[in-house]
């Protein structure tokens, strides 16, 4: 004790911050290189800790009034007035980011001079296969002890590598029993499933979860039985207890609501995978497979025979040998974590891209995996020739059937009976109408989240050679796209021609805000109530430069007989592609002005030969916004082009327009029309024109095309349900499913047209599997952008009804599903983390797979935005099963929700 105070007087007076942080560094170097199984570490809050290591590492040591208060853990745990021995700390803290653990010696050395806490003690265990790992159990299991017959419970933290010795000598003195007179159940679920009697085997080793119960069961010493003395045997305790449990399950169940003893873990299936750096991805895909019953029940029995030595579509083997091995670690008995570096070792062999500790996707393991298992356990040892035919008018059964039959004559593996299903594949070429229909297997379903990986853009594309009038197109992009993807969508809405391209412009208050040339500009830049404009301008002209015909009409305040004052921006600006090299005339300017206002000029116009042709763009579209006026309008445009090309030559009065030369001064286009105008330098890549609009000009125009630029999206009343309701898996599936035409990197050959065509696609569900595994498209990647969604998806746990979706409408029968296991991703792409969760079916339970822990979780928390790859089983019932009966598993074929 003198030593303390001396310390303490000393640190407080004489100690500098660089004595501290010497005398630390020295303490921790050396408990480091004495640590051992059974040390003691100590929690300590990372706020105080990163004080700390500020205050002794500061340059300038004569700031004391910065030296760190007493130690205050209270943010790490529940209660900060509990005592001591009882305090608890949160569930949900990370090392590094909340605490820290210190030595021993460095915490007592720390606590001598700074005082505080409370004092958070936390032991060594050995860790891994071998044992020889040592971790810091920050989190001792949490069990809750139920004394029987009388109804008193107690909760306490204790060591998993503690002993059920211990435990039961702990239950003894918390409720105050005499030792032999009590017995100990494992308790999980509300359900005794063995009597803890082996008092040398570890918690860890029976299997014991976080935050389950423990029956404590005081005996019965009724009717002349045994002595209450503590000398009778521990084996005479045993049959005792074993004896009087068939008695007393029904008090029991009036205590507990329990249902009686069955045997959990018989089986196996509790056991975590390390993490060798960065393989929570593999980890995560491996037990959704594993905990696959089909797959479990397999590779537990002698495959062997049916691994394909000799396919060269697969991997001699030695993968579906790795899996195998892998997977009988896993339901061995017992829950030391395995470590799967012999199968990442196959693995990286075969698929060099999951070498290293990078992150991967743990999607595209997953596929590489059935893949590669189905070619190593392939059945077929010969693959025949099939040459597919096409449905040519036959009934759908018939080809799809056909189809099937080919497909399993070169592929028939556990693969395919369990994972493998039938979709149609509908093409339609939109030139001669012909009709292609075929029937492809597929492993798993890629369903993209409709909802946000989109968004609906509204542009009005002008064609400013007075060929048409402006049209609106509403069309569908990338919600993370770029200015490439929008354009792309609108040339091939608006059939720009091989010789032409679009200019994407932004208008504001009626004048070009910015130019949206470059292809790689985010959409995301592009806001909901921005207003777009797209102008077809040449596609191959070479130096050239764009006329922006500004429209202007006369502030209501005006007199008519001012010019250069009163007049405010109007309409939407038209833009026109003119070549420098070729000399432009005044009077040049004004017939191309004439030429882009031409398809808006009323009919009853064309009678007179007073018109004055303006200089005014068709900057709206049609005010409805749907295609069939659209096409409408062009019509009439079409016939007002005809009309005029078939009559007199129209005399064209002055027309008022202005230039604007580089000193920002107007020039009267209207006077001296023979005069060539001078074209800015080349640093500015645009002329600026004036058009001012009269009222006489604008009764003899449809000006409406000039007005009303649409919003790129406009929001209409949405219902509070459409608000509220999270995106459905059903929703998903519909979308997948939905009728669309191919992407133009992705054209199909007519063989009618006998040229490729961008037909249109739609896929039905034909043929269902055992096991139908759906995968939620989160990542969104191009040559770019990557980008990860965070939607959440609402996924049905049981009763996944597929019957509608289903196509083949004779296959009788509900098309019913349950969930059994999910992958699950965290965080963003780079740097993120996968976990599973996993009904154990034989208990109705779900667990959590992170890694090596693991975890029993509610039925509640399975659903969350992090899901990823699901995984559904057939529910198989006499009036809904169908094919593959020799797969069913054993037991119960339903799965019974938990309650």
């Amino acid at each position: 004790m003198a030593e303390v105070s001396m310390c303490r007087r000393r640190s407080s007076s004489s100690l500098s911050p660089e004595e501290e942080r010497i005398l630390i560094k020295d303490i921790a170097l050396a408990a480091e290189v004495k640590s051992k199984e059974g040390d003691t570490f100590f929690l300590i809050t990372q706020r105080w800790w990163q004080h700390w290591i500020d205050y002794v590492n500061q340059e300038h040591p004569d700031v004391s009034e910065h030296r760190p208060a007493g130690i205050d853990n209270s943010d790490l745990i529940y209660d900060a007035a509990a005592a001591e021995d009882t305090v608890d700390i949160h569930d949900t803290l990370l090392e590094g980011r909340d605490y820290v653990l210190l030595p021993q010696q460095v915490w007592n050395q720390l606590h001598s001079w700074y005082g505080g806490g409370p004092t958070l003690p936390r032991r060594v265990i050995s860790s891994g296969p071998s044992r020889s790992e040592m971790a810091v159990e920050v989190y001792p299991l949490r069990l809750q002890l139920l004394l029987f017959p009388k109804a008193a419970r107690s909760t306490i933290r204790i060591s998993k590598k503690e002993t059920i010795g211990e435990l039961h000598k702990r239950a003894c003195e918390i409720f105050d029993l005499i030792p032999d007179q009590v017995c100990i159940w494992d308790f999980y679920g509300r359900k005794r499933h063995a009597l803890m009697t082996d008092i040398d085997k570890t918690l860890d080793d029976a299997n014991i979860q976080m935050d389950q119960d423990i029956l404590v069961e005081v005996l019965s010493l009724d009717n002349g039985g045994l002595s209450a003395s503590k000398g009778a045997s521990r084996s005479h305790n045993t049959e005792l207890a074993q004896s009087q449990s068939l008695t007393s399950v029904k008090e029991l169940d009036t205590a507990y609501g329990t249902t009686g003893v069955s045997t959990r873990g018989s089986s196996g299936g509790l056991t975590g995978l390390q993490n060798l750096g960065n393989t929570c991805f593999m980890n995560s895909a491996i037990q959704c497979l594993v905990h696959t019953p089909e797959f479990a029940r397999y590779f537990r029995e002698d495959y062997h025979q049916e691994i394909n030595w000799e396919n060269t579509l697969g991997m001699r083997g030695e993968l579906a040998l790795a899996f195998g091995e892998l997977l009988r670690k896993l339901w061995a008995p017992g829950r030391t974590p395995v470590a799967p570096r012999p199968f990442k070792t196959k693995l990286a062999r075969f698929a060099p891209q999951f070498s290293g500790y990078n992150q991967h996707d743990s999607q595209e393991l997953l596929a590489f995996l059935l893949d590669g298992l189905h070619e190593d356990l392939n059945r077929v040892k010969q693959k025949p020739y099939i040459k597919s035919k096409d449905a040519d008018g036959r009934p759908d059964e018939e080809v799809a059937d056909e189809y099937w039959a080919n497909h399993i004559a070169r592929n028939d593996s556990i693969i395919v009976d369990v994972c493998q299903g039938q979709y149609k594949s509908t093409l339609v070429c939109p030139i001669c109408n012909k009709v292609s229909v075929t029937f492809d297997p597929f492993m798993y379903l890629s369903l993209p989240l409709q909802s946000t990986t989109t968004r609906t853009m509204t542009v009005t594309v002008f064609t400013c050679n007075g060929s048409a009038l402006p049209s609106t197109y509403t069309v569908t992009v990338p919600k993370q796209g770029r200015c490439r993807d929008l354009i792309q969508a609108l040339s091939n809405a608006s059939s720009v021609k091989h010789s032409e391209r679009l200019l994407l412009v932004e208008i504001q208050n009626h004048m070009i805000q910015r130019f949206l040339e470059d292809p790689l500009i985010l959409l995301s830049t592009i806001k909901d109530d921005d207003h777009l404009a797209a102008y077809k301008v040449p596609k191959f002209v070479k130096n050239t430069k764009y006329l922006q015909l500004i429209h202007r009409r006369k502030d209501q305040g005006s007199s008519d007989d001012q010019i250069t004052s009163g007049w405010l921006p109007y309409g939407t600006p038209l833009l026109l592609s003119i070549p420098c090299d070729d000399e432009i005339t005044r009077g040049d300017i004004q017939k191309m002005v004439h030429t882009m206002l031409s398809p808006m000029l009323r009919t009853e116009s064309l009678d007179h030969t007073d018109i004055s042709g303006v200089s005014s763009a068709i900057a709206a579209s049609n005010p409805a916004g749907n295609l069939g006026e659209a096409c409408t309008d062009s019509a009439i445009s079409n016939s007002m082009n005809n009309e005029m090309t078939s009559s007199k030559p129209v005399k064209s009065l002055e027309l008022p327009l202005q230039l604007v030369d580089e000193s920002n001064a107007c020039i009267d286009l209207s006077v001296g029309e023979e005069k060539a105008i001078t074209l800015p330098s080349a640093s500015s890549s645009s002329i600026l024109v004036y058009a001012d609009w009269s009222q006489k000009l604008l009764d003899k125009y449809h000006t409406h095309y000039l007005e009303n630029l649409p919003e790129v999206f406009k929001y209409g009343p949405v219902t509070k349900k459409a608000r509220t309701e999270p995106l459905s898996l059903y929703t998903c599936l519909e979308a997948f499913l939905r009728e669309e035409p191919l992407v133009p990197e992705d054209m199909w050959y007519c063989p009618q047209c006998k040229e490729r065509r961008q037909a249109s696609k739609k896929l039905d569900l034909w043929r269902l599997p055992e096991v139908l595994v759906i995968h939620l498209k989160r990542f969104l990647y191009s040559r770019s952008m990557k980008h990860k969604l965070e939607t959440f998806v609402s996924f049905p746990i049981h009763d996944f009804d597929l019957t509608n979706y289903i196509a083949h409408k004779s296959n009788a029968g509900h098309q019913l599903y349950e969930l059994y296991a999910l992958t699950n991703h965290y965080g963003n792409m780079g740097s993120g983390h996968y976990t599973a969760h996993i009904k154990l079916l034989d208990e109705n339970r779900w667990y959590s797979f992170d890694d090596s822990h693991i975890s029993p979780i509610n039925e509640d928390d399975v659903k969350s935005a992090a899901a990823y790859v699901l995984f559904y089983r057939r529910v198989k019932s006499e009036d809904s099963f169908v094919g593959n009966g020799d797969l069913s598993c054993g037991g119960d074929n339903k799965v019974v929700s938990q309650k």
